[in-house]
């Protein structure tokens, strides 16, 4: 086992590891305790979590635990974990200068005050876009355990610390598994679009990190190619995955935002109200500004009277 410290320090705005791993962005983490997604209004939290890597960081299943301390990010793993973790959780990102380029209003001020460290992930493409395709009409919770089963059913077994984690399936492994055993892991109605969306990818027809590099609105209709992706759902892959930052995936959450306190973006398609709700966002960051919004009106979070 290697083990290690990221000095809090070196993080220019910190970082929230519970928001950022339990704010409804990521399913590819597993809080030790089990109690990922339990609750909604988390922050600053010192549990263990793990994930596995795909075998495209360095050849192999690599397994990583992390938790925070009051020094920073306190890591255990089967390889040196600074670079996949400064990589997944985006700890090279300026939270600082991301603040300073934010719009100010009372929705968003108060999201960021009550969330500050909560970083956005760059998780693997193929299993965000398994996560989300599996999102629709479904609690964060019920997601996540999703993933862990499909995880357990289909996906390598890694040894770490007298333990056995299961890695996400490859595309190669989720395509074998027929649409009868995808529904036995409550895929329900799901089950067909991740099937077709695995038989894409492990025959390199369509790939998520293709969409990569396209422009933002192009990307999104690349995505679109999978069975079962939409706007929203392109959107969360581009955002979680593909470092799209100023996409905003118009889900419940941002809707709610849109009719109590962005009324004037609301232009009665998706494409044109995302163009204005980015831009009420801030634009480039908009996804920053979203992931807090979501995060703390899925909380709860009171919003000032004059928002």
């Amino acid at each position: 086992m290697e083990t290690g410290m990221i000095d809090l320090d070196s993080l220019a705005g910190g970082i929230d590891l519970q928001a950022t791993l339990e704010s409804g962005q990521s399913f590819c983490w597993h809080r030790e305790d089990g109690r990922t997604y339990e609750r909604s209004a988390v922050s600053g939290g010192s549990a263990w979590y793990t994930t596995v890597l795909p075998r495209e960081f360095s050849g192999e299943h690599e397994v990583v635990r992390v938790r925070q301390t009051d020094g920073g990010l306190e890591w255990q793993a089967t390889t040196d974990a600074v670079a996949p973790l400064t990589h997944l959780l985006r700890l090279d990102d300026d939270l600082d200068a991301l603040r300073a380029a934010t719009p100010d209003g009372p929705l968003i001020d108060a999201a960021l005050d009550a969330y500050r460290g909560l970083r956005l992930v760059r998780d693997p493409p193929f299993a965000t876009l398994i996560a989300f395709i599996c999102s629709a009409q479904m609690r964060v919770g019920r997601i996540h355990g999703m993933q862990r089963t499909l995880a357990r059913e289909f996906g390598s077994e890694v040894a770490f610390d007298g333990q056995t984690y299961h890695a996400f399936p490859t595309p190669e492994q989720l395509a074998d598994a027929t649409e009868a055993e995808l529904r036995n892991c409550s895929l329900g109605y799901r089950a067909p679009y991740v099937e077709r969306t695995a038989e894409l990818v492990a025959n390199g027809e369509v790939l998520p990190e293709n969409a990569r590099g396209r422009e933002y609105e192009n990307a999104r209709e690349y995505l679109k190619q999978f069975m079962g992706v939409g706007d929203k759902v392109a959107d969360c892959v581009l955002l979680f995955s593909l470092g799209y930052l100023e996409a905003v995936p118009l889900d419940t959450w941002i809707q709610t935002a849109i009719a109590e306190h962005f009324p004037d973006c609301d232009r009665g398609s998706y494409t044109e109200t995302s163009r204005a709700i980015r831009q009420a966002f801030g634009g480039e960051y908009a996804g920053y500004v979203q992931t807090h919004v979501f995060h703390y009106l899925r909380g709860g979070g009171d919003v000032p009277d004059n928002a």
